[in-house]
């Protein structure tokens, strides 16, 4: 098991650095390649694949936050109006009654 362990390891080793050689390799042929290109190709590079790529996923993020608070604040709205007046107006009567009966037994009163 442990000779497989290091041949394993040694094979992700050696993947890795084929995989850093391959990316330099890579990067220095878009270096190369960067004169060649023209004005419209810069443009649509910059503008259209980075920027609005970019302007883009921002928007959809924003417009997710958004949703997401509205959806929220929709719910605690439900949650704070779900009881009717006119039963929270009858709930308070009963335990301002009740509160009432309590005072006058200790002795206070009010007119």
């Amino acid at each position: 098991m442990l000779n497989a362990w290091l041949k394993l390891n040694a094979d992700e080793a050696d993947l890795k650095k084929r995989l850093k050689d391959a990316e330099a390799d890579l990067d220095s042929k878009a270096y190369a390649h960067y004169p060649k290109l023209t004005e419209a190709e810069i443009k649509m590079l910059v503008v259209d694949d980075k920027w609005l790529a970019a302007l883009d996923r921002d928007i959809h993020s924003e417009m997710d936050r958004i949703s997401q608070a509205l959806t929220q604040r929709v719910k605690d709205l439900a949650e704070r109006y779900e009881t009717p007046l006119p039963q929270l107006t009858g709930r308070v009567a009963v335990l301002e009654a009740r509160v009432n009966r309590h005072l006058e037994k200790m002795g206070f009163a009010w007119k």
